[in-house]
């Protein structure tokens, strides 16, 4: 018998924000997500290694212990994780200048458009192997 539902999407939230990760994590669970929350990039490293490869990464940059510029050069060097897609939301790198330099599929701005989060975290799990853009509208 054919399951009548898709798998679920996972997803991991690598945020040191406790306020912005339970948000996130409500709304796109409600969504039908399935959310996992790393506090930093050590954390997230040590998911990624331990838990099942998430179809989508949300990454802060500002995160103490190891940031997410780290984070994702650290990803960049690991085949195994290399391929992951990542989606930064943050505060930091208004011009897009680092974030390009680090290979993300896509940029929102915080404060996030709950509607432009959902639409983006869509596009980039249905999309996986291709990249994800748009801008990222400011609440």
């Amino acid at each position: 018998m054919a399951n009548a539902h898709p798998p679920r999407k996972r997803i991991l939230l690598v945020e040191d924000d406790f306020l912005a990760q339970e948000l996130m994590s409500l709304l796109l669970g409600s969504a039908g997500f399935c959310v996992a929350v790393a506090p930093n990039g050590e954390e997230a490293i040590k998911r990624l290694h331990t838990s099942e490869r998430p179809h989508l990464i949300l990454l802060d940059l500002n995160m103490p212990v190891m940031d997410g510029w780290q984070f994702r050069e650290a990803m960049k060097r690991d085949e195994r994780l290399a391929s992951i897609p990542v989606l930064i939301v943050s505060v930091a790198d208004q011009s897009g200048e680092q974030t390009a330099a680090l290979a993300a599929t896509g940029f929102l701005h915080k404060p996030v458009d709950t509607a432009q989060l959902l639409l983006m975290v869509q596009k980039c799990c249905r999309e996986e192997a291709e990249t994800c853009s748009g801008d990222g509208a400011l609440i």
